[in-house]
């Protein structure tokens, strides 16, 4: 019996293990934009997305509701949710404040070999740019973006940085090919990489703020075409 026990444990954490695997796979598919506002997520395709049965694929899609990640649009329908304009202006005003402070404390703890990780990471989002792949632009920006909030050396920060991606995630899509064609997100990276040179923490915050709200006029138009 003692035996059996042991054996069911194992099965049992093996199984969390999966669902904590599963919920971050998704959790980043979201942050980078992979599945698109109102897309419908069902246990059976995530499992079959992932490589995993459905239990651990459920456990995911749970955890990822209780994030607000995903929501309910029947009794058993969930899907990612569209964001209303007055959604995506509150959403906006936290990161700009949060990001916006976590660039002004990074600027100080800039290395070479950070500010050269970066620049490989433009230029994979500029060639990208110009292949229209426009999922690989949002994952290498999505990098670029937590490289340098990480340096900021505050985990909590990141954390709570990362809760917003996950609500916005889904609609960064929208900006595309506008924002493609307009580079407004290549001059404020470039500007960005200027100011951790020079350890400028408020022009660092100048750059991202300037991203931010660049994105978010874009992403309004779209809510208000789509509304």
């Amino acid at each position: 019996m003692a035996l059996e026990l042991r054996e069911g444990g194992g099965l049992d954490r093996q199984a969390a293990g999966l669902g904590d695997s599963a919920y971050r796979e998704m959790k980043e598919r979201l942050i980078r934009g992979v599945y698109k506002p109102g897309y419908k997520m069902t246990v059976r395709a995530v499992a079959e997305d992932l490589g995993i049965s459905s239990t651990p694929a459920r456990d995911a899609i749970n955890r990822l509701i209780s994030d607000g990640a995903l929501v309910y649009a029947g009794p058993k329908t969930v899907i990612v949710p569209v964001l209303s304009e007055s959604d995506l202006r509150e959403i906006t005003s936290i990161r700009i404040a949060l990001e916006g402070l976590a660039c002004e404390l990074a600027a100080q703890h800039g290395t070479e070999q950070n500010i050269e990780i970066l620049r490989k990471l433009q230029d994979a989002i500029n060639a990208a740019l110009d292949g229209k792949d426009y999922q690989r632009v949002l994952r290498h920006n999505k990098e670029f973006h937590f490289l340098i909030y990480r340096m900021a050396g505050l985990p909590h920060l990141v954390l709570m940085i990362e809760g917003l991606w996950l609500r916005v995630g889904p609609s960064l899509y929208n900006l595309y090919p506008e924002f493609a064609e307009e580079k407004h997100g290549v001059r404020n990276h470039e500007m960005a990489m200027e100011a951790l040179v020079e350890r400028d923490g408020a022009a660092l915050r100048a750059a991202f703020e300037r991203d931010i709200r660049d994105g978010y006029r874009s992403l309004r138009r779209a809510a208000r075409e789509n509304s």
